[in-house]
Order: structure tokens, then sequence, then C-alpha cells
């Protein structure tokens, strides 16, 4: 698929620690969170693997991850761990890679990770991958909250369901300028992928419709991140 997507840091994030391991035989992962894979499901994992294919190099690692952004969220927890990893990999090998090679390798194992090693914002097309760097559109101090319900959304499902002929027909690079010139509207903030979400749980879209209710006109902008569920 296709895509044409805004991307925007926020504070929300999860903490990793590095260390060398002392055998040359295999990354130990533990974790914090219940249900995270530990193995090479993981992309924490995946990307100390596709390191040491891409350099040579034999280090292996301890890593200790504290889970704070929720799994299945859409908000790219997993892919800035894997962004993460790549880059600590990198620092304990002498920096051995640009972190351009690094961006470029990353895409190999999913195609959000690119953007974490972007300057925070960035215009992604392609599956994602494709990552232009922008002026940070809105400000880091920008009041914001998450919802996460128990539920999470499968991305594969998500889009299954999406229907090309019912997606927005604006210039998502007019939705940029927009967001840019006048900050945060709803109008601006355009997601193709709500309506297949809101198929897959029903659940979201009555959440959606009780916080646009709850806000009566005072939010800026109510809407799903990535294929949801936050």
């Amino acid at each position: 698929h296709d895509l044409a997507s805004l991307f925007h840091v926020i504070s929300l994030g999860d903490k990793i620690k590095f260390s060398i391991a002392p055998s040359k035989s295999n990354d130990r992962l533990s974790t914090n969170a219940p249900g995270v894979p530990l193995d090479d499901r993981n992309l924490i994992i995946k990307a100390l693997n596709l390191y040491r294919k891409k350099t040579g190099t034999d280090n292996f690692f301890w890593i200790h991850l504290d889970k704070r952004v929720p799994t299945g969220a859409g908000l790219g927890g997993g892919s800035s761990n894997a962004a993460t990893a790549l880059w600590a990999a990198n620092q304990f090998s002498g920096c051995i890679a640009s972190e351009k090679d690094l961006q470029e390798w990353s895409s190999e194992i999913g195609s959000d990770i690119p953007f974490f090693f972007s300057n925070g914002a960035a215009y992604c097309t392609g599956r994602g991958e494709i990552v232009q760097d922008i002026p940070l559109p809105i400000g880091y101090d920008i009041p914001m909250v998450l919802i996460k319900p128990p539920e999470a959304c499968s991305t594969a499902e998500v889009y299954k369901r999406l229907r090309l002929d019912e997606t927005n027909r604006i210039d998502p690079l007019t939705l940029l300028d927009k967001i840019s010139r006048n900050g945060i509207s709803q109008d601006a903030c355009v997601n193709d992928l709500e309506p297949p979400a809101f198929e897959v749980l029903p659940s979201l879209k009555r959440l959606k419709q009780r916080v646009v209710a709850a806000g009566r006109g005072q939010y800026d902008a109510v809407f799903m991140s990535g294929s949801g569920s936050t």
C-alpha cells in the first residue's frame, strides 16, 4: 500500500537499557510488560540481527525494555524501539554506520521505523519508508490527550477493509500547509484508516463520538492515530 502520512513525535516513549552481553552468542531481552515477545518476533531483536548482518559486527546485548507506550495503539512504540536498538548497536560498535545507513536499513524490518531517524516531524510516503524532514508544524507544548481503549487494532485487518474509492481526495501537502499556518483543526486532521478501523472495532467509533460530545466544541481535533486504536 502507498501512504501519505504526517508523522510527529510526542513526549511519551519507552525506556530501553542496553549493555554488551559477555558472550558472543545471543541477545537477552527483558521487559516489564506482560505479553511482549522476547525473541526474534520483537522488533528490537530483529533490529540487532539486522545490524549484525549489515555490518559484520559480533556484539550481542542485554536489553531491558521499560514499556510505556501501549502495544497495538498505533503510536509507533515498537518501531521507535527498533530504531533505538539500531542506534544503540551502532554506538557500541564505534558508529561504523551513518544514520542515513541505519535509516535505509531499518525499512527492511518495518515501514514506520525510518521516521525515527528524522528530526521529529516528517512527511512520509511509499509504505512510510520515504521520509522527508519538515519544520515542526506543531509545538511540543500543545496539550494532547491520548485515549487507548483496552482493545487493539490489527493493522492488517484495518488495511484489508480500506476502500481506495472512499479515501480523502485532498492533497496531503495542502493539509500539511494548513496545519503549519493555522495549527491543529478537525478538518485538517484526516485519517483514511478511521472508517475501516471502526469496522474492525465498532466500539472505537462510539468512543470518538463520546469524546467529541464531551468536548462540546472545545477540542481543536479528535482523531485516530495511525491504524488505531488510540
